[in-house]
């Protein structure tokens, strides 16, 4: 799984710069869509294929499934990575986001994040400020955060 973080700019074309540590696992092409706390997420196409069929499973007839699935999956794009390792993202997901120049790219479980820089910093700082609670934490991570 990727980890780590990276900090760019996106271009004037609106485009970013995926790093090479992670090019790997998106190399096949991923989706982008919008994320939690207004970042962008980015999904190996595998992965996204494993969400769709999670989408699907939702009921219709359950209101929060219906909003949950217009957010996440109305936004999404299909994207390749250019020759200089670059994605162009679509204006409606750069908007979403505040990507207008400085982005943090990061690696997360089963897909990549894409972050204003200044939102990503409120963000890691807020959890250094107030961690999650232990108790709703799988044990090896309570022994880290304890």
């Amino acid at each position: 799984m990727p980890f780590g973080e990276y900090p760019y700019t996106v271009d004037d074309k609106g485009r970013v710069v995926i790093p090479s540590a992670f090019r790997d696992f998106v190399q096949d092409g991923l989706v982008a869509t919008r994320g939690m706390e207004s970042c962008l997420y980015l999904f190996p196409t595998f992965e996204w294929a494993r969400i769709e069929q999670a989408l699907l499973e939702l009921p219709l007839t359950d209101a929060s499934g219906r909003s949950f699935v217009r957010f996440f999956y109305s936004g999404a794009a299909k994207l390749k990575l250019d020759s200089q390792g670059r994605v162009g993202l679509p204006p409606t997901l750069r908007t979403f986001a505040g990507l207008e120049s400085d982005v943090l790219v990061a690696g997360a479980p089963k897909r990549l994040e894409l972050w204003n820089a200044k939102r990503w910093n409120q963000a890691i700082t807020a959890v250094q400020e107030n961690p999650p609670d232990e108790t709703l934490l799988p044990e090896p991570l309570r022994r880290l955060v304890g």
